[in-house]
């Protein structure tokens, strides 16, 4: 899977990694119902930390279609909730 963070580039992660990065998915979902804007920034830095962490970058020259954009570290919690779908930012959560 291809997976793309904006403002920074794309990583390649395994689908099987998809799970270990639900629980943080949940997280931000039920922070942003809330209203909890310092627990959704801490929960977005925490899971774009876990996707760099689990995925590896892609060349700088390298565009190939993305599978999952996930929004930048700096983005705000509408700019977030545009990116939504039903699972949340990640697939199978929720």
């Amino acid at each position: 899977m291809i997976v793309r963070i904006m403002g920074e580039g794309q990583l390649t992660l395994a689908d099987g990694r998809l799970g270990e990065l639900n629980k943080l998915d949940d997280e931000l979902l039920a922070e942003m119902e809330n209203g909890d804007g310092p627990g959704f920034r801490a929960t977005l830095q925490a899971l774009l930390a876990k996707v760099r962490e689990l995925g590896e970058p892609l060349p700088d020259d390298s565009l190939e279609p993305s599978d999952l954009i996930l929004p930048s570290p700096d983005a705000t919690l509408e700019e977030v909730q545009e990116l939504l779908s039903d699972d949340g930012l990640i697939p199978g959560s929720a």
